[in-house]
């Protein structure tokens, strides 16, 4: 393989581990720029081998946050478990038929979430919901099964869908959600991954050296969300909400 193509990769790789760490939607990077410099390998083995980098990003990225924001682990856990199946059910299903029926239904979503988001100026700004422990573990079951399950058979914006899903559904301020955003992200990685082991559609001389350049990007990008809090954050949001709007718009209208 060239070596232009790996630098290319590689750059997309860390820029993407750069978005994921403050916000999710990494994919909406790193996936495109794959797709398009390896055009003549299967499309199973490019999102398979992307998916080395995407863990290793989010996996410095949750260290970072780790760190510096208090986590629910009772709620996690049980998220990432159910996460971790639901994804590797999703990427089965995705060998099997094809997932454009589906980029409709999210194209209409983003819109509506790209438009409350901008409206709502206090949106993900502060906790207002006091839900139960069992009440959180109920809406994180949700959450965990149709988010994994999207992540393993569709992808991108999965991330900046779980920051949503905490912030509307548990109550969760900006910081506080891709934080924990980030732990769930790792079990739906994870779970992809392990089904792209089993099928052996890795390949390992792009997804080693995109995997660190990835990670650098995820371990800087916690740190400036970290840094910058809620507000910051909230701008990051919306604008790669609009950046996977449009991508899924050009799918939907555009592409053949």
């Amino acid at each position: 393989m060239a070596t232009t193509t790996i630098i290319l990769l590689c750059i997309a790789a860390f820029s993407a581990g750069l978005v994921d760490a403050i916000v999710g939607g990494g994919g909406l990077i790193q996936t495109p720029v794959g797709l398009i410099l390896l055009p003549n390998l299967p499309v199973a083995t490019v999102i398979g081998s992307l998916k080395i980098p995407a863990f290793s990003g989010t996996f410095f990225a949750a260290i970072q946050y780790i760190k510096k924001v208090k986590m629910k682990w009772k709620m996690l856990l049980t998220m990432m478990l159910l996460a971790f199946c639901a994804a590797f059910i999703g990427s089965k299903l995705l060998s099997m038929i094809h997932n454009d029926f589906m980029k409709p239904i999210v194209l209409i979503v983003l819109s509506l979430v790209a438009i409350y988001t901008y409206s709502k100026k206090n949106f993900g700004a502060n906790t207002e919901k006091n839900l139960t422990p069992k009440r959180e573990i109920f809406y994180g079951i949700i959450i965990s099964i149709i988010i994994g399950f999207y992540d393993g058979f569709i992808g991108p914006g999965a991330g900046s869908f779980l920051v949503l899903a905490f912030i509307t559904i548990v109550g969760f301020n900006f910081l506080h959600a891709s934080a924990h955003a980030k732990m769930v992200n790792l079990a739906t990685n994870f779970g992809s991954i392990l089904f792209f082991l089993i099928k052996g559609t890795i390949l390992w001389n792009i997804a080693i050296p995109m995997a660190l350049c990835n990670a650098a990007g995820g371990f800087i990008g916690a740190k400036i969300a970290i840094k910058k809090g809620n507000s910051f954050i909230r701008i990051f949001f919306l604008l790669v909400v609009v950046g996977t709007l449009i991508r899924f718009g050009y799918d939907v209208f555009f592409k053949k």
